[in-house]
């Protein structure tokens, strides 16, 4: 494992307060950054949340990680070859930076300098052919000796293959489970070996056995970390198209490489191309369309963002979290058309999304967009 590189640090204390509220239920990397926006620090958040919790509608109160459990969890990390890396330390992803609701906490092993290289990620079918596995295999080697980190997740077919065709120039895993948990198992060694020369990362908790709604986690921050996605082989509704509508979303490039139409695994690359993907049949393909962005350094944002102010605005009463309730549906809405129809200050609007939010009943989509969790029989 590297040692961090010089730069901005949390404190051990802050590092310990972040992994407490990070793990909190129903915390997630957009309420983390309001909650340390509004607050000031993740310590006073802490002590604060319950009562948010209670005004949200929550019907219980989130049990809060104790200092123990949070010690307990750096220290597994420790003892694993990992360390945990804030979002507004050097040793953090660039490019995940630039995407919506970060992770404010990464659990991360081996060598930093993979996140300075140009990132590309190549993804695919499980249950990949031999041309599949060939082909990702030959343009993760192509694209590695021309200076790219291949981004993928660790699976079995496409991705293993992409990793292994990289080892040597710089590859990055993203696991959907705990880092120190690879899936599937028969890739531990293959974990182990990306260490080693590249690096492997996961926003979840050290122990983490991955479930299957893990997985479209792990897709957003392999599409978050590279400039670009590829796809070789996906069958229809598989989760590669996942990554490449997230890729999309996010204003990565997203190729496909394509596949005859008899092969139900060539479906979903088939149908990338249709929808506009760039089509890719070696890896100048790829290099070529991404040449023009890698002169350009990944937005170099704070950690957080200028909150709005609190300190000057009442804040929100029964009647004005009844307002934005009403203003929310099943469908999701932006926050300024919330603010606009309800005519309350912004700080009030945010205060009420971020307790619904703590108490389980928003859910958060791209673009900053936010609706109400489906079924919520509160309103």
């Amino acid at each position: 494992m590297s040692e961090p590189t010089a730069g901005p640090r949390l404190s051990d204390r802050q590092r310990l307060s972040w992994l407490r509220l990070i793990r909190t239920q129903n915390v997630g990397p957009a309420s983390f950054r309001d909650l340390i926006n509004r607050f000031g620090s993740a310590e006073v958040a802490l002590e604060i949340l319950p009562e948010l919790m209670i005004s949200g509608g929550a019907n219980r109160i989130a049990r809060i990680p104790s200092v123990a459990e949070a010690e307990a969890e750096l220290e597994a990390a420790r003892k694993a070859g990992a360390r945990f890396v804030g979002i507004g330390e050097t040793d953090y992803p660039p490019l995940l930076r630039s995407m919506d609701h970060p992770p404010p906490l990464l659990a991360v092993k081996g060598n930093a300098a993979a996140f300075r290289l140009p990132g590309v990620a190549i993804v695919g079918a499980r249950n990949a052919s031999l041309a599949g596995i060939k082909m990702a295999r030959m343009l993760a080697a192509d694209l590695g000796r021309d200076g790219y980190a291949i981004v993928s997740g660790l699976a079995r077919g496409i991705d293993t293959a992409a990793h292994q065709g990289s080892l040597a120039t710089g590859t990055i895993g993203v696991l959907a489970g705990g880092l120190d948990l690879p899936y599937p198992p028969e890739n531990a060694d293959l974990c182990d070996e990306i260490a080693e020369r590249g690096a492997v990362i996961s926003e979840m908790p050290l122990g983490w056995q991955p479930r299957a709604q893990d997985f479209p986690r792990r897709n957003r921050l392999v599409a978050g970390a590279a400039l670009g996605l590829v796809v070789v082989e996906a069958a229809q509704r598989s989760g590669s198209l996942i990554s490449a509508r997230l890729a999309g979303e996010m204003g990565r490039l997203v190729f496909a490489v394509p596949g005859s139409p008899l092969d139900p695994r060539a479906a979903g690359c088939n149908g990338l191309l249709k929808d506009g993907a760039t089509l890719v049949t070696e890896a100048s393909d790829i290099a070529r369309a991404i040449a023009p962005l890698t002169g350009m350094r990944a937005r170099d944002v704070p950690p957080f963002e200028e909150p709005p102010d609190f300190s000057a605005t009442a804040p929100p009463g029964e009647s004005d979290r009844a307002r934005v309730i009403e203003a929310l549906g099943p469908t999701p809405v932006s926050i300024d058309e919330i603010i606009r129809h309800t005519g309350l200050h912004p700080a009030q609007v945010f205060m009420v999304l971020l307790e619904l939010d703590l108490a389980g009943r928003l859910e958060r989509h791209a673009g900053g967009n936010v609706s109400l969790v489906f079924g919520d029989s509160s309103v």
